[in-house]
């Protein structure tokens, strides 16, 4: 019975602060802290510690789910794997996973930068976290949604009138054939979507497009806006230039991405070019119609692929000759096999039709001349079309690039002669704006390393023509006037070392011609 008193006593001992303060601090003793982990502890404190009170500070799974505590009093930082049960984790992956392939959702999601707060907010909320249902995420979370990206379009909206922005009109057509308008601001912050319009009753009328660029226009703030950038759909060029009418201090531009699409539509309307295309689809077309056939070319050109032409990208016809004529020696190969010639597919009329066309050598001369005179426009495209870089400042020095490479690619001028009108028809009546002579001028790059560009008066005119449309009041436009000539002789701040290193830091890496 003295035994039993003696335990019972023992096991009611309760540490005072000090004894608790002071675990940890000695290193020769160790003691269970939780599974699987051992935690230093003082003599002193050891003593005082029963097996029960060790078993009690032994932590449970529940205890896995609590963020670690942020005092340790040995110094030392604890892992994250100290805290997390592998197997809770994994089982927890594998229902994430199965969810995503079960949803459908792409592997990319994971990347995104919310992906990772929302996991960490699921680990707070514990196991017994009620999932949303079908209605909040439809209603009162897509509400609260919509209120936090209105904060944070408050912060594009403050830069508007300090830098400018222009105005984008996007026109598309869904899956119901409905014919709408996509309106995005553009500013040094971003692209900012502003709401979608159907305009399926008037897509074609100029005086009602107006209207309603005028209207966005007038909601965005006439003197926050540069310029206002559409396609070049007939509609759409009129009622830029009504625009221009009304609004006197801002710009109409043509899409410059568009304007290049209908430089190459137009290019391979010619006929020989015509002519050319429409065999390189003959011969994809056929090298993708049965499974023998297609089996056999990926042999020969060890699994590359055949680029297949689209109905709305024009650029496409460039990479589809551009593939067949990497593949020209694999291809020719292919049809002069006994593998070939012994098959079915040699005797019927598209195998023979294409057959003739991989071996005819003024196919391929046709082939080379459509890549000599597309490629450049093609890189330009690019240019234009690239998200990395802004384009402005480059469009007028990337289409000079272009028209001398495809000059040097022949001997004759008049090989070239028809696609220089083709371009220039298009350049001189919708591309060229006085913004791309602008952009061109104040380009650092260009500016410094050609002396004349500062004397071409074409340059020249377009420069003050748009300080005299974007800048309202005749003292900035003097007082830009002045300064003008602190850029133009390298003096003031454009003299400074850190200015000069940093001229070329803007340059495009796609423009090589």
């Amino acid at each position: 019975m003295s035994k039993k008193l003696e335990k019972k006593n023992n096991s009611d001992v309760i540490l005072d602060f000090d004894d608790i303060d002071t675990l940890g601090d000695d290193d020769d003793d160790e003691v269970v802290f939780e599974r699987g982990v051992k935690r230093p502890m003082s003599s002193s404190s050891s003593q005082g510690l029963t097996m029960q009170q060790k078993k009690q500070r032994m932590k449970g799974p529940l205890d896995l789910l609590l963020p670690p505590k942020l005092k340790v009093s040995t110094g030392k930082q604890t892992t994250m794997e100290t805290h997390v049960n592998k197997e809770l984790r994994e089982n927890a992956c594998v229902w994430f996973s199965r969810w995503m392939y079960e949803a459908g959702l792409s592997f990319n999601a994971v990347k995104y930068p919310s992906f990772k707060p929302m996991i960490e907010a699921i680990g707070r909320a514990g196991p017994s976290m009620k999932p949303p249902s079908y209605h909040e995420v439809r209603v009162p979370y897509l509400k609260k949604e919509l209120v936090c990206t209105n904060e944070i379009m408050k912060s594009h909206k403050e830069d508007w009138p300090k830098y400018g922005c222009s105005l984008m009109c996007d026109g598309w057509k869904d899956k119901r054939e409905r014919s709408l308008l996509n309106f995005l601001v553009n500013c040094p912050k971003g692209s900012m979507f502003i709401r979608s319009i159907d305009t399926s009753s008037y897509a074609k009328d100029a005086i009602k497009i107006f209207k309603l660029l005028d209207q966005f226009v007038e909601e965005v703030g006439e003197t926050n806006v540069v310029q206002v950038v559409t396609d070049n759909a007939s509609a759409n060029v009129l009622a830029g230039e009504f625009l221009m009418a009304k609004r006197k201090h801002l710009y109409w531009t043509p899409c410059a991405a568009h304007c290049l699409d209908l430089m190459l539509e137009d290019i391979f309307k010619l006929p020989i070019l015509k002519k050319t295309f429409q065999k390189a689809c003959a011969v994809n077309g056929f090298l993708y119609s049965s499974t023998q056939v297609l089996n056999m070319m990926r042999i020969f050109t060890k699994k590359r692929e055949m680029l297949r032409p689209g109905k709305t990208r024009f650029a496409t016809a460039f990479l589809t000759l551009s593939r067949l004529y990497k593949q020209k020696a694999n291809l020719r190969k292919m049809f002069t096999l006994e593998e070939w010639t012994n098959s079915k597919f040699a005797r019927e009329a598209r195998g023979k039709l294409a057959s003739q066309t991989v071996l005819q050598d003024s196919f391929w001369k046709n082939v080379l001349y459509a890549l000599k005179v597309s490629g450049p426009l093609v890189k330009v495209l690019r240019v234009v079309d690239s998200e990395d870089k802004p384009a402005m400042p480059y469009i007028y020095e990337a289409m000079d690039r272009a028209k001398e490479a495809i000059a040097k690619s022949f001997d004759d001028e008049r090989k070239y002669k028809q696609i220089f009108e083709i371009i220039d028809g298009r350049w001189n009546i919708q591309l060229h704006r006085p913004q791309h002579a602008t952009g061109y001028y104040l380009n650092p790059e260009f500016f410094y390393s050609n002396a004349s560009i500062g004397e071409d008066q074409e340059i020249i005119d377009g420069l003050y023509q748009t300080i005299e449309r974007l800048v309202p009041t005749a003292e900035v436009q003097d007082k830009i006037s002045k300064e003008l000539s602190l850029y133009k002789n390298a003096e003031g701040i454009f003299g400074k070392q850190i200015c000069i290193r940093g001229r070329n830091q803007l340059a495009s890496g796609n423009m090589v011609f």
